[in-house]
């Protein structure tokens, strides 16, 4: 039986554009095309992970049209976990607003809807637990009771108080962030890179086209994407994210970790949205081989 994961953070409807341009202040650019799809970055991590074969379970605030939106019948439909889903009648769901240019450029605007939540909630103690983005002081309080913790501040890491990063950094085990995230980690906490590095056993930092890099205990590792014809960037973060760690809790060692997670990553960016082309382990497994080799079971 595989050890649960428990995903804290937003389970969102996701709307997403496509624009020749990004506008800035004073500035309007058509949209191409738009749809609709199933996000957040917990929901995607979690549904991922229960599409592998994993044990995945979802803490997330959401409203009261998460049902009629057929959102709960996927996850049901994934066999994920919502027994500590928190439900608020009176509140949207959380929605994603992304505009993605020809470049690949994102900009994103979020409404919170059920998840402002959150902030008033008390945490419950949970055993592996990855924090998605979230809220900040939600995140904090459950770092503090869970026995292994994995974080990802994402873009809302810019809505973090120094208080509440450095409590969560203090009791985080892995940390994955993007080149431009872990530089302003280091500025918000005062911390070198080095700083970092030696008070996070794994940090796990993600170079987009470039791949990512894993830091442990002094050792780095290059892991390589995998080439595929890329529609959508959105979702391959928490894709890889969870690969990656659907093969942690399997006890591969973090190169193959990567390698999973980036394997895991290339089939979220063939298809527009977050959960519309998720593999399954053998799915995924056929494709790992192609591409690094064997893959052979933990020691």
């Amino acid at each position: 039986m595989d050890r649960a994961i428990t995903v804290v953070g937003h389970a969102a409807i996701d709307l997403l554009f496509d624009v020749e341009n990004i506008a800035v202040h004073n500035e309007s650019h058509p949209i191409i095309d738009y749809n609709q799809y199933y996000g957040g970055g917990a929901a995607n991590i979690a549904v991922a992970i229960a599409i592998l074969g994993g044990n995945a379970r979802l803490i997330s605030a959401v409203g009261g049209d998460f049902a009629l939106s057929g959102y709960e019948a996927e996850f049901e439909k994934y066999g994920v976990d919502l027994s500590l889903l928190y439900r608020f009648p009176e509140h949207k769901s959380t929605r994603a607003f992304v505009f993605t240019d020809r470049e690949h450029n994102q900009s994103t605007y979020f409404h919170w809807g059920a998840s402002i939540e959150l902030k008033c909630l008390e945490a419950p103690e949970v055993d592996f637990v990855h924090l998605a983005t979230s809220d900040s002081t939600y995140n904090a309080r459950i770092a503090k009771k869970a026995k292994f913790v994995s974080f990802d501040p994402g873009q809302d890491l810019v809505t973090y108080s120094r208080e509440n990063l450095e409590s969560i950094l203090e009791n985080t085990n892995i940390l994955f962030t993007n080149k431009h995230e872990i530089q302003r980690v280091c500025d918000m906490t005062e911390k070198s890179m080095d700083d970092i590095l030696s008070m996070i056993e794994t940090v796990v930092v993600t170079y987009d086209a470039s791949g990512s890099k894993i830091y442990n205990n002094g050792t780095e590792v290059t892991i390589p994407v995998v080439t595929v014809k890329a529609l959508d960037p959105t979702g391959a973060g928490d894709a890889y994210r969870a690969g990656f760690l659907l093969a942690y809790t399997r006890g591969y060692p973090l190169e193959v970790c990567g390698k999973i997670g980036s394997t895991v990553a290339s089939f979220a960016v063939q298809s527009i949205g977050c959960q519309t082309d998720l593999p399954t382990w053998e799915v995924m497994k056929a494709r790992y081989e192609e591409n690094f080799g064997k893959l052979e079971l933990p020691a």
